[in-house]
């Protein structure tokens, strides 16, 4: 039947996925899924798990772990392609659900759907080349050569605000290494992954997988993550969300000897320099700083323009700001709402704040009038000026669509201030002096670096992760390194 609206005026119960089957929770509870655009619409029920039910999932996924490590390559890669071609084929219903329970816009949502269908298909075809090294030997008569084996269960704990495709660029790689996983979803958004997730049970049958190689639950982080997380099976962990649960889990995952992998908040600096396309210039912000509502670890919050092109450039932002329409997520605006009110409330919050600390709202500040408004959790895009580097808006994650601008004099100064906070994900500079770039390059302490591109906006082939507080430095995310933090290697030398 082809997708339509209607199918989320007749919200489904979704249960969790444990051991090859869908089961309800042992609480007998469920929780609502609600449409951020408009929240008397609810998009689905899901499972209020406990302590029991993620003790249940990391169980299974530890009695399938021998068999599924002990699986041909190629054929897990098999079950990956199987799965993508599902997802694939339900393209369009997957993007509408992210749209109706995240925020994202449809155009948005359909990008990140099609990010995850490649993540599967990426991870498919490296799932049958990636094994190890061999070496030349000091000695003659041997072989010398590194094989890779799965590290174990793996624990994953994903965010609502890229719902499908981070649960995927972290699942797909621990499974195609030989993993098994226990993933806990986000209860803002978990419905999209949770149709993910029937795409695999289907793709089971079609790549003869065992039960409990896949293990989903919906809860919260005490009832589910913590139990996931400190589980005497569970290998490793791999967490994207917050700083301070991202802390709390590094120790004690670190503390119990497993491996950890952390990926947390940032605040993402972009230098316009004086040499800089402003028009071009504003493109770039305001794609980085308005887009996904600013809901985006990568997403632009600090604007370092030089002092001569400073009014030039406020200008051209605001122009930017004001042709942002923002609208119901599923009709496919330049801008959807906030994922929730706890959220909403968090952004106008630090904009009242920079308002105390003595800022001056240029554009923005507020919710948006009208009564297509009233159900949903929706703000302005805000664009400030008058603040140092050290006011709590230019320190802190607002993470809404917020642009906060300083001058500077020259690239010393400009480096000086990008670096002038605690956090390391992503940084930009648009200028058309390539020296400027490369010293850009060379000096910013972030762990990606764009120029002359918004510092949202990412391969899913390459290395993704941040530096400093931004993240626990211990392994990268995505392509090639992403299968690396799955494993574990071991040295033969084989002497005939």
């Amino acid at each position: 039947m082809p997708w339509s609206r209607s199918h989320l005026e007749m919200a489904d119960t979704y249960e969790n996925y444990v051991d090859g089957e869908w089961r309800a929770s042992e609480t007998g509870d469920t929780f609502e899924v609600r449409n951020p655009s408009d929240t008397t619409q609810v998009v689905a029920e899901v499972q209020q798990s406990s302590e029991a039910d993620a003790n249940g999932a990391v169980e299974a996924a530890a009695a399938a772990q021998d068999e599924w490590a002990d699986t041909p390559g190629p054929a897990r890669g098999k079950f990956l392609r199987e799965t993508a071609k599902r997802m694939d084929q339900r393209r369009d219903e997957l993007a509408e659900t992210l749209a109706s329970e995240e925020g994202k816009t449809l155009s948005e949502a359909s990008g990140e759907v099609g990010r995850a269908v490649n993540i599967f298909y990426y991870y498919a075809e490296r799932a049958m080349d990636y094994a190890g090294e061999s070496y030349n030997p000091s000695a003659q008569g041997q072989n010398l050569y590194t094989v890779r084996e799965p590290v174990g269960v793996a624990g994953l704990i994903t965010p609502w605000n890229y719902p499908i495709a981070i649960p995927a660029w972290k699942m797909a790689p621990a499974l195609a290494t030989g993993n098994t996983v226990v993933c806990k979803l986000s209860g803002d958004a978990p419905t999209v992954y949770l149709k993910v997730v029937e795409c695999m049970d289907e793709a089971t049958d079609a790549a003869g997988v065992p039960d409990g190689v896949v293990n989903v639950l919906t809860g919260s982080g005490e009832e589910v993550g913590q139990p996931i997380i400190q589980h005497e099976d569970v290998d490793a962990v791999s967490f994207t969300g917050s700083r301070q649960v991202g802390d709390m889990i590094y120790e004690q995952a670190t503390d119990a000897h497993k491996r950890i992998q952390t990926e947390l908040g940032s605040k993402n600096p972009t230098i316009v320099t004086e040499s800089a396309d402003i028009e071009e210039a504003a493109r770039i912000v305001g794609g980085g700083a308005f887009g996904v509502t600013g809901q985006a670890c990568t997403a632009t919050e600090r604007v370092l323009v030089h002092e001569s092109v400073e009014e030039e450039f406020v200008d051209a932002l605001v122009d930017y700001a004001e042709g942002v329409e923002i609208g119901h997520s599923v009709e496919d605006p330049g801008m959807g709402p906030k994922v929730s009110e706890s959220e909403l409330e968090t952004t106008l919050d630090y904009i009242e704040t920079a308002q105390d600390e003595g800022a001056t709202i240029e554009y923005g500040g507020g919710q948006p009038e009208g009564s297509e408004y009233e159900d949903g959790h929706f703000v302005e895009p805000t664009v400030v000026t008058g603040l140092d580097s050290d006011a709590t808006v230019m320190q802190e994650e607002v993470f809404g669509p917020f642009a906060g601008i300083m001058t500077f004099s020259d690239l010393d100064e400009a480096i000086e201030l990008a670096n002038d906070v605690e956090y390391g994900l992503a940084a930009g500079i648009v200028t058309e002096d390539h020296n400027e770039a490369n010293r850009f390059v060379d000096e910013i302490d972030f762990g990606i670096v764009k120029v002359n591109e918004a510092t949202t906006g990412l391969e899913l082939h390459v290395p993704f992760g941040g530096m400093n507080a931004s993240s626990s430095e211990t392994y990268r995310e995505q392509g090639e390194e992403g299968m690396d933090y799955f494993t574990i290697i071991k040295t033969v030398y084989d002497s005939y």
